[in-house]
């Protein structure tokens, strides 16, 4: 066996049963509040009740029920897009497969923080200089699969900040993540830059590219901008889910049952609405639940009772609605990296890994994913080749059991100078570039010690060194014209 297997389970059959009853209830005991008139309308046609003027929804569990079973169908039928779709946190496989520990799980690096911690200087705004950074120094990471944008620059006015980061996404690299949508306008030129990178409109629509979403407000909210977002995503055939984000103790009940019925039934809402929109839409679900930190009033990304909440609905998701996918991962509520980075970094990756997640996002964040660290990037990339490594596993058959390499070195010989060796080492073990694996004498002769302080020195010359061109000069010379377009736009003012 070539990779580590055995999954993780959080919950029970009887449990996943319980978990989706008490979310269709609370969709037909006590509805949604849709801010939105065309949504309502196409609610109503499918079959809800809608109250026009407290605009609360109630969901009649059979429509639900029916939604919940068009999307099993459409996971388990023919598989709608060849290759994995990059959304939000991490990408989306519009098929089904068992769930399973998976050594080649995605990396994403992407998430909005407003803040930097510079590789030289203290905390600061992040700035269009420092999105173009962080896109380059995740380009060249070779355990990030994918990126939205690891921060956001807050010199730009804040109606563009989506389009004209994401000009610098797909300048910047190939290994474009999700993105961000914060208004209907923001789609037009989303889509506009897919087509730059994809080639042409009809492949944008074979390969989706930089597909936003849209999000509800807990407690069963979904206001009138992020309906209209939905709304207008699911219209164009775009890939979607409506993600949501209960804290325990503050926007859902503070047991995380309780959190995670109440996020499945804003997210079920959502798929009876895009289905009401479009009987073929491309729909999943999506929930990432937490509990509130009642010292702090902060939504923890990291807490060791946030790992297997989060793992409960990846699992949930895959096993009862059929929806592969994977988490957030990869975090930590530390506001610097060093040992409780390190510790809840890892462990928000390799459990939901363990658990059958397909991956894993947003890395690079430290302080609650409000601030974006090159240096942690760095880390976290080699936190993440470990724990594939980890996964791989090892080979036995009679190369590896090396039965003739024994014999031929013999009692009390060595290997090091044998042919197998050279032949083996690179394959067998994980050489890391910054993890210290020398004697006390060899660490203090070094005149970098220390994993920060390598993190630092690897980023500072993958900055100086890796300049990607991932596109050609017609299609840079498109993407400024999208951008230009943007900032004469009105509905930018």
């Amino acid at each position: 066996m070539s990779q580590v297997f055995g999954k993780i389970s959080v919950l029970t059959d009887g449990e996943m049963r319980r978990l989706h009853e008490t979310a269709v209830r609370i969709l037909s005991e006590i509805g949604m509040r849709i801010d939105h008139a065309e949504a309502r309308d196409y609610l109503d046609g499918a079959g809800c009740k809608v109250d026009a003027g407290s605009h609360v929804v109630h969901f009649p569990p059979d429509v639900v029920e029916a939604g919940v079973r068009r999307m099993r169908e459409q996971f388990a039928g023919p598989v709608r897009y060849s290759e994995r779709i990059p959304m939000r946190y991490t990408a989306m496989y519009f098929s089904t497969f068992a769930r399973q520990p998976r050594p080649n799980f995605d990396l994403n690096a992407g998430g909005f923080p407003p803040y930097v911690l510079p590789l030289d200087g203290p905390r600061r705004y992040a700035t269009m200089q420092d999105v173009r950074d962080s896109i380059r120094l995740a380009d060249a990471l070779p355990n990030i699969d994918m990126l939205g944008l690891p921060c956001s620059a807050q010199d730009v006015p804040a109606r563009l900040r989506p389009v004209l980061m994401a000009a610098e996404l797909v300048k910047g690299t190939s290994k474009i993540g999700g993105i961000e949508a914060w208004t209907p306008t923001d789609i037009e030129y989303l889509i506009r830059l897919g087509e730059v990178v994809r080639g042409s409109a009809e492949e944008l629509r074979r390969r989706p590219v930089l597909v936003g979403y849209g999000e509800a407000k807990s407690p069963l909210v979904l206001d009138e901008n992020m309906a209209e977002v939905f709304v207008q995503y699911v219209k164009r055939g775009i890939p979607q889910s409506l993600d949501t984000m209960p804290a325990g103790g503050t926007t859902a009940p503070a047991t995380s049952a309780g959190a995670l019925a109440l996020g499945l039934a804003e997210t079920l809402g959502a798929l009876v609405l895009a289905y009401a929109i479009d009987a073929d839409a491309v729909i999943s679900l999506d929930v990432c639940p937490t509990l509130t930190a009642m010292d702090s009033m902060l939504y923890p990304y990291a807490g060791a009772d946030r790992i297997p909440l989060v793992t409960a609905a990846m699992q949930m998701l895959a096993d009862f609605y059929g929806r592969p996918g994977g988490c957030h991962g990869g975090k930590t509520d530390a506001c610097q990296p060093g040992a409780q980075a390190g510790m809840e970094k890892a462990l928000s990756i390799i459990f939901p890994v363990l658990a059958g997640a397909t991956g894993v996002g947003t890395c690079g964040h430290i302080e609650n994913a409000v601030t974006f660290s090159f240096e942690q990037l760095v880390i976290d990339d080699a936190i993440a080749g470990y724990i594939r490594r980890m996964l791989k596993g090892f080979e036995v058959n009679e190369e590896t059991l090396a039965f003739d390499v024994i014999k031929e070195v013999g009692i009390g010989g060595n290997f090091l100078q044998h042919p197998h060796t050279a032949r083996s080492f690179r394959k067998e073990f994980y050489l890391p570039d910054i993890v210290e694996r020398m004697p006390w004498a060899a660490w203090e002769a070094q005149e970098v010690r220390g994993m920060e302080a390598k993190a630092r020195e690897k980023a500072k010359r993958i900055l100086a060194e890796h300049h990607p061109e991932p596109l050609d000069a017609a299609q840079v010379r498109e993407v400024e014209r999208i951008v230009q377009a943007a900032l004469r736009d009105p509905a930018y003012r």
